[in-house]
């Protein structure tokens, strides 16, 4: 199902970045031969679950193409034939047996959207920096430690998964990716995010299942925060300066260790939603919330 899902973001992707390609006119391809012999334009070609080792050399032919999907292969290497598609825009290379991008990848300028989930990355190269078009990077469930500062270096960033890896460290200073919306960091071992700034359009943030145990005072200040996502963390409690949050909808706390919240919580107009399940709090606290925040929906 995880595979479907992540296959449909980046295939929706496609026909927003081409809006104006009719995709009867300019199908997607499965077969090389197919694209090649072909009379009009190929501008798409998926090669998902094809059991491939390699990608055929004669793609390099394929000037034009901007989708390639090579998800769901045995690919233990990204082909140097793919660094020749100077057009390519939406690279998707889920769920093979890569273990490190090569620094070629700086030569795909016109890439937006870059997808690595479930592979053997350690780390992501620093000619990275060189796509400035990217939009939206994907590596979830690989085995990167650290989070990797060539991201800070790319500015138009708006979606970052890194969930499911190993990361530890993270850089303070976020900030700098300025049009970053979508963070997600679930899943890994995170234990310290007490003086992280974060950027100011950022939207949505996932920060579940790691160890947290304090929460950055800066992260209440991101006043476009729309959902955010610290459960199954240590969690004590969260500051005051909640109060900042007046763009959020949705505020997932659950399992952490909170006895109760404090009472800004009542000036979070725009909150519908809050999940509370798995925090030890007694009923008087429990009471006192729901009286406190009558617009949300609270869930203990």
């Amino acid at each position: 199902m995880k595979k479907l899902f992540l296959f449909a973001v980046i295939f929706f992707a496609f026909f927003q970045t081409k809006a104006q390609i009719d995709p009867l006119k300019y199908p997607t391809f499965t077969d090389i031969q197919e694209a090649l012999a072909a009379k009009q334009t190929v501008y798409s070609i998926s090669f998902r679950d094809k059991g491939i080792y390699n990608v055929s050399p004669e793609i390099s032919k394929l000037k034009n193409l901007f989708f390639l999907n090579l998800m769901g292969n045995n690919l233990e290497q990204i082909d140097q034939e793919i660094f020749s598609l100077g057009s390519l825009e939406i690279l998707n290379i889920n769920s093979n047996n890569i273990k490190f991008i090569p620094d070629e990848i700086g030569k795909l300028k016109n890439l937006t959207n870059f997808s690595m989930n479930l592979n053997q990355l350690v780390k992501i190269n620093e000619n990275l920096a060189n796509l400035q078009q990217l939009k939206i990077v994907q590596f979830d469930a690989n085995n990167i430690t650290v989070f990797p500062e060539v991201l800070l270096k790319i500015k138009g960033l708006e979606e970052i998964n890194l969930s499911s890896n190993q990361i530890n460290f993270i850089s303070h200073d976020l900030s700098v990716i300025e049009n970053l919306k979508y963070l997600n960091l679930a899943a890994n071992q995170i234990n310290d995010f007490s003086n992280i700034r974060l950027p100011k359009k950022l939207k949505y943030l996932e920060l579940q299942h790691n160890s947290i145990v304090s929460l950055s005072e800066k992260l209440f200040e991101s006043e476009n925060l729309e959902f955010l996502n610290v459960s199954d963390n240590r969690i004590k409690e969260i500051p005051q300066n909640v109060k900042k949050l007046k763009s959020v909808v949705s505020m997932n706390l659950a399992n952490n260790q909170l006895k109760d919240l404090p009472k800004e919580f009542s000036r979070l107009k725009n909150l519908k939603t809050l999940i509370l399940a798995g925090n030890p709090m007694n009923n008087e606290t429990i009471e006192k919330l729901k009286k406190i925040m009558p617009q949300t929906q609270i869930y203990f």
